[in-house]
This record gives C-alpha cells, sequence and structure tokens, in this order.
C-alpha cells in the first residue's frame, strides 16, 4: 500500500518516506465537519501525475487539490484537482479550499484581495471579503447544450424525480447535466438509480448529472457523479455554477443562496452572483479541520 505508518517504514527499510504541508477543509460552511471536505496537497511539484490520482483515491474525497509553483507569471500557483478516478480541469470547492489553505499557510498572498488560481482552463481569480473573510471565484464561462427530447425520460429514471422546464448539459470544464426538479421536498426524497446515472454519463461524456429544485425563498441542489467516483458530491461548487449559468440563460439576474449536501448528512451554502455584463460569481465560507503533513514515498 502506499500510505503505511513512517517509522515501521523506515525500521524494515521498505521506502525512504518525505513530507509534504496537508490540509484538509471544509468548503461551503463555516462550521467543521459540514460543507464538503477537500484535501490540500501544498508544495506538491516533486509528485507525478500518477501519485497525485493514487493520493487521491486514498483521501477518498470528492477531490483533492495539490499546489504546485505557478508556470504563468500573471497566477499566485497552479493547483491541480483530482477526484478519486481522474483530473478535472477545474472544480470550484477545490478552487475555494485550495485557496483558504495557501492563504492560511502563507503559501500566497492576496493583492488588493485578489488571488489569481493557474488550472487547467487557465486562470481563476478569486476574492476575499474582508468584512466576512469569505472567498469568492468568478466560475469559468460555461457552454451549453440542450438535453435531446429522446434523454429526457432516461434521465427522469435515472434520478426517481420529475423535472420541470428545460435539461442541458453545461460545460465549465466540468460537464454537468442540469435540469429543475419539480419540489425541494421530492428532490431531497428522490431515489437515485446510480449505476443508471453512471451510464447515462459515460454515454454523454459528462461529469454528472445536477439537479435543483426552488420555492419562492430558497433553492436546493443535488449533483451525482458516481462516473467519477463521486456517487453524490456534498456541496459542489461547478454544480452550483452550472444550476446558475442554467438560471441565467433563463434570465434570472437576482443573487441568490443555495443549500446543498442535507441528503447525504452534510449542509453546506453556496453564494452565486450574477455579475452585469460579467461572470457568475461563486462564493462560500471555508474553515480548516486537519492541519499536518502527508508521507509519501520517495521510491518505490
Amino acid at each position: 500500500t502506499l500510505f503505511r505508518c513512517a517509522p515501521s517504514l523506515r525500521a524494515r527499510g521498505e521506502h525512504t518516506m518525505d513530507s509534504l504541508p496537508f490540509k484538509q477543509v471544509d468548503v461551503f460552511t463555516a462550521v467543521p465537519y459540514q460543507g464538503n471536505p477537500v484535501a490540500v496537497v501544498m508544495g506538491a511539484q516533486s509528485l507525478s501525475g500518477s501519485q497525485m490520482q493514487r493520493i487521491a483515491m486514498w483521501t477518498n474525497l470528492s477531490e483533492t487539490a495539490f499546489i504546485l509553483p505557478a508556470s504563468n507569471p500573471l497566477a499566485d500557483y497552479r493547483v491541480r484537482i483530482f477526484t478519486p478516478k481522474g483530473e478535472l480541469p477545474f472544480a470550484g470547492h477545490p478552487s475555494l479550499g485550495a485557496a483558504h489553505a495557501v492563504l492560511e499557510a502563507g503559501w500566497a498572498a492576496p493583492r488588493e484581495e485578489v488571488l489569481t488560481q493557474e488550472c487547467g482552463v487557465g486562470l481563476v481569480r478569486l476574492y476575499r471579503d474582508p468584512s466576512e473573510g469569505r472567498l469568492h471565484l468568478d466560475l469559468p464561462p460555461a457552454h451549453a447544450t440542450a438535453l435531446a427530447d429522446d434523454l429526457r425520460q432516461r434521465l427522469v429514471d435515472a434520478v426517481g424525480v420529475a423535472l420541470k422546464g428545460p435539461a442541458a448539459i453545461l460545460d465549465l470544464g466540468p460537464r454537468w447535466l442540469t435540469a429543475e426538479a419539480v419540489a425541494i421536498a421530492e428532490l431531497l426524497a428522490a431515489r437515485v438509480d446510480f449505476p443508471a446515472v453512471q451510464k447515462l454519463s459515460e454515454d454523454l461524456a459528462i461529469t454528472g448529472v445536477t439537479l435543483f429544485a426552488r420555492d419562492d425563498s430558497a433553492t436546493e441542489v443535488r449533483s451525482f457523479a458516481p462516473a467519477a467516483g463521486v456517487p453524490e458530491d456534498p456541496v459542489c461548487g461547478s454544480g452550483n455554477g452550472a444550476v446558475a449559468a442554467l438560471l441565467r440563460a433563463q434570465g434570472q439576474s437576482a443573487s441568490y443562496r443555495a443549500r446543498q449536501g442535507r441528503a447525504v448528512g452534510r449542509d453546506g451554502y453556496a453564494y452565486l452572483e450574477f455579475v452585469p455584463d460579467g461572470p457568475i460569481r461563486l462564493g462560500g465560507d471555508t474553515v480548516t479541520c486537519i492541519d499536518g503533513r502527508l508521507l509519501v514515498p520517495t521510491s518505490a
């Protein structure tokens, strides 16, 4: 196995061990052990992509973020983001969690409260609210593709809840098939057929399915990505971004707060803002739950 007790490894001479700064950050919450956790490994330039993937499999979280020196002079740092099954060009909650970690550890400092992250989709700007400390980021532009009519019933059967309005694939780096459920109660009670969602995701080459429901005062979201090794993401930044992009296309311009995670025993809030003639801005609170070092082998 990749990770075992360091003293016994050294005693038997099986591996030479190194260590890297490591944090686990809950995102979309200010309350520890709520929201969505992300593992953040800093100074990860010594790791290969295959090592990063194995670490992401081991943490068994929705995503693990690896912080490296920026290759673009306009960026403060570079991040690579892995699910248990593969690498993503961008994701919301790892980007917010990574920014929290590098700020807390002093690995980067905001310039006029702005950080610039380099990742697979290019440069992402992040902002720190000086009054609340909440982090926000500008989401990449979302490219929408309408869901073919013959696939709509297949989606309904897979997610186990009636839908209303159009369904579309929103590509923000991750690709989310996004649709509105008829009511919040039905969305929370939905019995999802995960193998069917996985097959649909593989057939459409998408990350997964994000559903939302609204009433007069609330928005609830659920995100399913079994093809990426994440049956249900507790609170999904890019999934919430896909919802916001669909709502903007339908004419919504008022900022709102979305709740997610209650169906899996978590609870978090994503803040969505429609910048006039600009990007959709995603925000969330962040809190560190683990702060230490990760032992990694330097030889096989």
